[in-house]
Order: C-alpha cells, then sequence, then structure tokens
C-alpha cells in the first residue's frame, strides 16, 4: 500500500493568491505524525523519511523532539517508532485506545463498586496527566470524582508519581527537568518539596507497586495509585480517591493499594470482562 504525506521545505506549494506562511518544523512533525496508519503502527527513520518526504537527518532530529514531547515513542532494540497516547489529540489510533478503555472500565466500575472509592484512568499528555476514563460510587459525591479530561500536573500528582515510576530513569529525569523549567509560579522551595515528594512517592511504587497521596491535592481527599503496564504501550496509570476520613492510610496500605495493583495488572487490550 502506497503511503505518503510529504511536504516541502518552503510554502512555495501553495496555491496562487494565498500569502499564508507555513510553519516549516510544526508542518514536518505533523508529516510524520499523518505517516503512521493502523497497518503499519512501528515504522523506522528510513521508512518516516520515504513517507514524509523529509531528509533522513531531518526526521532523525523531528523523531527525537516528538519523543521529547510525549508523541512518538522508540524501541529501543529495533530503533522504530509507534505513535504514542498523547497523539491521541490529532485524532490518530483512537480505535486501539478505546479497546484499552472498555478493558480498564469493568474492572473500575466493579473496583469502586465493591471498594466505595471513585477510579480513574489517566495518560500521560506531555507534563500533564490527563483523565481518559472513571467510575464513581454512590457512597461519595460525585462532585468530588475528577471529570474525563481533566489535568493534573505529572510532577505534583500520585497518578503522575506512579506513571513516572514505570518509565526510565533518562525518560523520567528529563521530564523532571522539563517540568521545572515550565513551573510558573512555584517558588525553589516548592519545587524542592515537589522534587522530594515525588521520590518517595516512586520509591513506595518500586517497593509496594502504588502510592499514597494523603490531603495533597489542595482537599480533604486520599488518592492511591498504580501504573498500568501494557505490553508494546505506553504506561498509564489508574487510582482509586475518596475523603480522607475514609480512606486513612492503613486502608490505603493494607487494601486500596494491594487490590489496585492487581486490577492494573488485569488490563490488557483482549481483557474485557464477559
Amino acid at each position: 500500500m502506497q503511503h505518503s504525506c510529504s511536504i516541502s521545505g518552503s510554502s512555495s506549494s501553495q496555491p496562487s493568491g494565498q500569502s499564508r506562511p507555513v510553519v516549516t518544523p510544526f508542518a514536518r512533525a505533523l508529516a510524520i505524525l499523518s505517516s503512521f496508519t493502523p497497518a503499519d503502527r512501528w515504522l523506522c527513520n528510513r521508512e518516516l523519511a520515504v513517507r514524509a518526504g523529509l531528509p533522513a537527518s531531518t526526521v532523525t532530529r523531528l523523531t527525537r523532539t516528538l519523543i521529547a514531547l510525549g508523541y512518538l515513542r522508540c524501541d529501543s532494540s529495533s530503533r522504530r517508532f509507534c505513535l504514542n497516547p498523547s497523539a491521541l489529540a490529532l485524532g490518530y489510533r483512537a480505535a486501539a485506545d478505546i479497546e484499552i478503555r472498555e478493558a480498564a472500565h469493568d474492572r473500575m466500575r466493579l473496583f469502586a463498586d465493591r471498594h466505595q472509592v471513585h477510579v480513574q484512568l489517566s495518560v500521560r499528555n506531555r507534563l500533564d496527566l490527563v483523565v481518559i476514563d472513571g467510575c464513581c460510587t454512590n457512597s461519595i459525591p460525585a462532585a468530588l470524582q475528577l471529570e474525563i479530561g481533566s489535568r493534573s500536573g505529572l510532577a505534583s500528582s500520585a497518578a503522575g508519581w506512579a506513571l513516572l515510576a514505570s518509565l526510565p530513569d533518562a525518560e523520567r529525569d528529563f521530564l523532571f527537568k522539563s517540568a521545572e523549567l515550565h513551573r510558573s509560579s512555584d517558588t525553589t522551595e516548592t519545587w524542592k518539596h515537589v522534587r522530594r515528594r515525588s521520590a518517595d512517592a516512586i520509591g513506595q511504587v518500586r517497593e509496594s507497586g502504588f502510592c499514597v497521596a494523603l490531603g495533597e491535592s489542595g482537599r480533604p481527599m486520599t488518592m492511591v495509585s498504580a501504573p498500568v503496564r501494557l505490553p508494546g504501550e505506553a504506561p498509564l496509570a489508574v487510582s482509586c480517591m475518596g475523603p480522607s476520613m475514609l480512606l486513612g492510610r492503613a486502608r490505603s496500605m493494607r487494601e486500596l493499594g494491594p487490590a489496585l495493583v492487581r486490577m492494573a495488572g488485569e488490563i490488557t487490550p483482549s481483557s474485557r470482562l464477559p
């Protein structure tokens, strides 16, 4: 199957009479992302260069940037690339993610009913965590549940810490440095606290498989989070939350955390419950 989304390095291909400028690096990056099809999920630099109509050296620079921004993921053994969930914002591979969400939703619903907590599933979008699905329990006000599409800081939320713990050291360090550079009103002392809290939570995930945040969102809420590791996919984070008076540290550590880890391990694209 022939696939082409080539773009020249100038705006000379515009129809005459149009003077709209083309931001060439941006257009080239979109050309690379548009090279992927459902039929061939993994592509190498050479294939991307042919499909996007770009020099190999340009593709190499752009793929590095797209990986850093979270739009591409590289398999180090084969040196091939695939789209990350962040690229869903551009409309590709929605069906595959829907399959994962459906598989997770069944278990999230059971978890919410069994443990009387709200449950949510999140993915990374650059330096944020974005909620892509959620299940509520009737025993807790629905207003306390984060809505689908809600964002939280990757370096300052329990879901973010759980996801960061599942990343390679180099990628995690890069994201922390990027978050520090892009922090807005945080002071140096505030950021140092964020880094210390992140390190503690990541250590907890490595030791127990989950982390617990007690009332750290500005509300008297407890959040317990665990990473969801899917073969060949970018990691996600699954979390449960509720009022701290109902979700104390003892219950979070003994009941909710281990149960969340078990549920996360059961989620696969083909594991939807009957």
